[in-house]
């Protein structure tokens, strides 16, 4: 009886270590699917400005660095990216006119970001290619509309998102990268009515439900895969009784579907600190958690067949 191997990963907020690691995943783990749930663009860009004498200076992380050669250089860009941010070379000139034009620095990250992703997408081709792992990497609720179209144009890296596809012969994903509303305002929020006309959409389109998986980026209310810190007005976290209080945050409709069409899976990412599993009726629901910025890469690697799921396994590496 043919087994799937999969490792599902999400969040990596543009982390290039994480996102390598999640490329070797294939190899590491023997997987023959991979899936990367969604986030995987940076927050921040870190401007190395050329001097006047030939060197560099940045600021990264608070601390002002001089570099004075390109190895150096070269070395504090591979670190940047590392750890989630966009390294960018400029000049003094250029620094000062974005200090006074938002629009040009919004523009500038939207290209930056677009660029990592072709980065990305090259680095995938180059590893998976002539083998017959399937990589499916989508969106999530923090990353611009500018990188799916770059992630639909690869031919080994498949972006599933609003779809309806088969990762084997035996078992159909849907995927979708909106949330409900959050706090932060991301580019693909959405209200609970409208998620869940998404996802009926999708759905419509199932043939197996039973053996479905359901690749959403927002994990179901009220469980233990959608707890965070609750935010005052300011955005910082509220502490009572000397510890931090946690609230209930995902989606409403998400759990909706789960309940009544119970897939066999549910592959679920967007609140970092709830990493585990839980079963809602006969549907496994998972949330890897992500620790990105430490370059760690949290996981899941599962091992299903046309019976179902006979083994799941949370990774960190």
């Amino acid at each position: 009886m043919p087994l799937t191997r999969i490792y599902f990963t999400s969040d990596v907020h543009g982390s290039e270590i994480c996102f390598l690691k999640f490329v070797n995943a294939a190899k590491t783990y023997r997987a023959s699917v991979l899936i990367l749930g969604g986030d995987i663009t940076g927050k921040m860009i870190v401007p190395i400005v050329e001097q006047p004498d030939g060197t560099f200076a940045a600021t990264y992380l608070g601390t002002t660095r001089i570099m004075k050669t390109n190895e150096e250089r070269d070395a504090l860009e591979k670190t940047i990216r590392h750890s989630g941010y966009y390294p960018y070379r400029t000049i003094p000139s250029e620094i000062e006119k974005l200090q006074s034009d938002k629009k040009s620095v919004d523009e500038l990250f939207s290209g930056i970001m677009a660029e990592g992703i072709k980065r990305w997408v090259s680095i995938a081709e180059e590893r998976l290619k002539g083998t017959n792992v399937k990589c499916y990497i989508s969106p999530g609720n923090d990353d611009r509309f500018n990188i799916d179209e770059i992630l639909k144009a690869s031919s080994i890296v498949l972006c599933p998102e609003d779809e309806v596809v088969w990762i084997d012969d035996h078992h159909e994903m849907i995927t979708s990268a909106w949330t409900n509303p959050s706090p932060w305002n991301s580019p693909r929020e959405t209200s609970e009515e409208k998620l869940a006309e998404i996802f009926d959409h999708m759905i419509s389109k199932v043939t197996r439900m039973q053996d479905c998986i359901f690749n959403l980026h927002c994990p179901p209310f009220d469980t233990p895969l959608d707890e965070a810190p609750e935010l005052d007005k300011t955005l910082k976290p509220i502490v009572r009784g000397g510890e931090m209080s946690m609230i209930h945050v995902g989606s409403k409709a998400v759990r909706a579907a789960i309940e009544k069409h119970q897939p066999l899976l549910g592959l679920h990412g967007h609140i970092h600190e709830a990493r585990g599993f839980v079963k809602i009726g006969r549907t496994l629901c998972i949330n890897p958690g992500s620790e990105y910025g430490e370059g760690v890469l949290r996981g899941s690697l599962l091992n299903i067949d046309e019976k179902g799921i006979k083994s799941h396994l949370l990774t960190q590496g």
